[in-house]
C-alpha cells in the first residue's frame, strides 16, 4: 500500500516540478525577449513602448510609419499623417518566438528592408485596427 501511494506522489510531484519548471522558462524566455527589444530601441521608441506599450517605426523605402504593438501576430499598423492606423499587417519570423523577438523582428524588417516585409505579409483592413485608434495616443517619434 506504501509502495503504491508513493509512486503516485511521486508521479504527481514530478508533474508539478515539470510544469513550474516549463513556467519559470516561457517567463525567462519572455524577459529575455523583452530586454533585447529595449536594447535595440532608440530611446524615442523605449518612451513610447514604456508609455503605451507599443511603438512606431518609419519604413526604410516609403517614409511611411508603422505602429508595432505588443504581440507575435497581426500586431503591426500603418499610420497616416495623423498617427492613425489605416491598415493593419501580419507577419512574423518563422518557428515559434516570444513577443520581444517578434517585434524585434518587425521592427528591423521594416526599417531595413520594408519592401521585402511587406511582400510576404498578409495585410488586413483598417476597420479590423479601427479600435486600437482610440486607445493608443499618438506619440511622434
Amino acid at each position: 500500500m506504501f509502495e503504491l501511494w508513493r509512486r503516485a506522489y511521486g508521479q504527481r510531484a514530478r508533474r508539478v516540478r515539470d510544469y513550474w519548471k516549463r513556467l519559470l522558462d516561457e517567463d525567462a524566455a519572455h524577459a529575455r525577449g523583452e530586454r533585447l527589444l529595449r536594447e535595440w530601441l532608440s530611446p524615442a521608441q523605449r518612451a513610447q513602448f514604456d508609455a503605451i506599450g507599443c511603438f512606431e517605426v518609419v519604413g526604410c523605402h516609403t517614409g511611411t510609419r508603422y505602429r508595432i504593438r505588443h504581440g507575435t501576430a497581426g500586431n503591426v499598423d500603418e499610420l497616416d499623417e495623423n498617427g492613425l492606423a489605416q491598415k493593419g499587417w501580419c507577419f512574423v519570423p518563422q518557428g515559434s518566438f516570444v513577443p520581444g523577438d517578434v517585434m524585434l523582428a518587425q521592427k528591423i524588417s521594416l526599417e531595413t528592408d520594408e519592401r521585402a516585409a511587406l511582400a510576404v505579409a498578409n495585410r488586413f483592413p483598417s476597420t479590423a485596427v479601427a479600435r486600437h485608434n482610440h486607445r493608443v495616443a499618438r506619440r511622434p517619434l
